[in-house]
């Protein structure tokens, strides 16, 4: 499974980073091909790639806030999550998640 995603949190700094360290070994553990943008105080880091985003089986946006370029996902299976599911269980999450595109 392909999964692009975006992090974001209140802060802009702990949880936005947390989540996207969470859900790449996450991921990894599962097999899963990910790719994380995170939108925190620096500005957006890892930007995602519209060549990603077209390849992408799902769309993540483990955010607590509004995020920037949400637009680019239009079309897309999106998915959306607080950052704190993704720390505390990032493999239940996706598993989760590929559960419900099997069935869709």
């Amino acid at each position: 499974m392909k999964i692009v995603c975006v992090a974001a949190c209140t802060a802009g700094i702990a949880h936005t980073y947390i989540a996207r360290e969470k859900l790449i070994k996450g991921a990894r553990a599962l097999n899963y091909d990910i790719q994380v943008e995170t939108q925190g105080t620096i500005g957006t880091e890892n930007p995602l790639t519209p060549e990603a985003i077209a390849a992408a089986d799902v769309v993540i946006l483990a955010v607590d806030i509004k995020i920037n370029g949400e637009e680019r996902f239009k079309g897309k299976r999106l998915v959306r999550v607080k950052t704190d599911v993704v720390i505390k269980s990032p493999v239940k999450f996706l598993e989760k998640v590929a559960g419900s595109l099997e069935r869709a």
